[in-house]
């Protein structure tokens, strides 16, 4: 039995690792993981979730990868992310981590906190 859990702990640090390569080379490309947290389909939940995919289709192109989550129906993640309100934009890769809170509506501040677009 303790050789079962030796092979089940050796497979989580493997599929840990392959997930860890993976985002290192998604970053290597420049890709963005964003992960989008709202609170149900509330207006403000909706105006986030068409800001950011306008966002993304506009100044990321086919560089990100767009994860929505409702807080409500998977409230898990809201603690797993350290979510203190909704919506909540993260922005997991490249590095530095960074998070938005509100409508997304501030495109300049969005795309500027993100590194697409510089100040100047």
């Amino acid at each position: 039995m303790k050789n079962k859990k030796n092979q089940d702990d050796l497979s989580t640090v493997k599929d840990s690792t392959e997930a860890f390569e993976l985002a290192l080379h998604e970053t290597d490309k420049g890709n963005y993981i964003l992960r989008l947290y709202v609170s149900g389909m509330t207006p403000n939940s909706q105006r986030a979730i068409k800001n950011v995919q306008k966002i993304c289709k506009e100044h990321l192109e086919d560089r990100y990868q767009l994860e929505i989550i409702d807080i409500y129906q998977q409230p898990i993640f809201a603690k797993e992310g350290q979510i203190v309100a909704a919506p909540t934009l993260v922005k997991e890769l490249p590095p530095p981590l960074r998070k938005f809170i509100g409508d997304m509506s501030q495109t300049d501040r969005i795309l500027l906190g993100l590194d697409v677009r510089k100040k100047g």
